[in-house]
């Protein structure tokens, strides 16, 4: 223990034990999970965040060892900790100067804010380095004025690799790749059990996945065309969850960008005029449905039914809203009766 403290002075961390942990040290080779609560100080006792209270619940971070997480530091002293230990590291400036923006997105996360826009685990170096605001009073100043911090962590669990199925962030490209398919079938079932927010939970992941890596491909390459083949099916999918709970403008949105680039794709245009139907949108229901008509005259029947409902739907409507102001204009006519005190 003597001989790992010494190492990390040499390295600008130094180690408080707080309370000792259990067991004997794991090896931490790569790929093994820690998961662990951690509270982040100023030296001067000032506290920037805290994992059991962060969002207003608990929400312990998870790392995969190996995966080069933008904050190494973590890693580093995770490894010299046992199962159920606590202890404090005070970290050089060198040490944590991508704190801020990695505060940034653990604090996002904790909100619920939306990860498919990739935020959630890029790096954040371009961030770092430009003058925007990170949002954060207390981070902004800690982006101007980088220094050391206190970071006091609670191993909770030690999950060697194998035992546990990979976050799709922590997995390589290739595994992403490979685990779509599964996830697509995996919605599938879900949406025939009727578990629709499971089912668009899913789809989510699986776009956010193709997402991710079309990223990293230019515009109208192969490789990227070849992605968002794959992405569409999941977006038509994941518009259809939608559609079943009522999200009729998102739907109208993804559909419409599926149709710039897919100017044939009945299944977008077929979904995106019943939304469409759905929000009162009447002459933009019937041009999609025309087109869906052109397209594929076999959805004659199917067409037809949705345009009867829609047509219901606006009778009801106006015979509803007929009724109403009918009832404003009658007006009872008998005088009233006057009255003297």
């Amino acid at each position: 223990m003597e001989e790992e403290a010494r190492k990390l002075l040499e390295e600008g961390i130094k180690k408080k034990l707080i309370s000792p942990g259990r067991g004997e040290l794991s090896t931490f080779p790569n790929g093994t999970k820690v998961i662990f609560n951690y509270r982040t100080s100023l030296c001067d006792g000032t506290q920037l965040d805290d994992s059991r209270t962060m969002g207003g619940h608990s929400k312990p971070m998870e790392l995969i060892l190996g995966k080069k997480f933008k904050l190494a530091v973590w890693e580093r002293v995770v490894i010299t900790m046992r199962q159920g230990e606590i202890a404090e590291f005070t970290c050089d400036t060198k040490h944590t100067a991508l704190y801020p923006v990695v505060s940034q997105s653990l604090r996002n996360i904790s909100i619920g804010k939306d990860p498919l826009e990739g935020q959630r685990h890029c790096c954040g170096i371009a961030q770092i380095h430009s003058h925007h605001s990170l949002g954060h009073k207390d981070l902004d100043h800690l982006q101007a004025s980088p220094q050391p911090l206190v970071f006091t962590i609670e191993l909770l669990e030690v999950l060697p690799p194998g035992s546990f199925q990979l976050d799709m962030w922590a997995m390589t490209d290739k595994e992403k790749l490979d685990n779509v398919p599964q996830i697509h079938e995996e919605g599938n079932l879900l949406f025939k059990q009727g578990k629709i927010k499971d089912a668009t939970e899913k789809y989510y992941n699986g776009i956010a996945c193709l997402k991710n890596l079309q990223m990293k491909e230019h515009p109208g390459d192969e490789a990227w065309l070849k992605l968002d083949q794959m992405i569409t099916p999941l977006l038509l999918n994941y518009c259809q969850c939608k559609l079943l709970q009522e999200q009729y403008y998102e739907v109208i949105e993804h559909c419409s960008a599926l149709i710039f680039k897919y100017e044939d794709n009945v299944k977008a245009y077929y979904k995106r005029a019943k939304a469409h139907a759905a929000v009162w949108n009447e002459k933009e229901a019937r041009a999609d449905f025309a087109k869906v008509l052109q397209l594929d005259s076999s959805l004659g029947p199917s067409v037809s039914k949705e345009l009867r409902a829609m047509e219901d739907r606006i009778r009801s409507k106006q015979q509803e809203e007929k009724g109403r102001y009918k009832g404003l204009f009658d007006c009872n006519t008998q005088p009233a009766t006057a009255t003297t005190s």
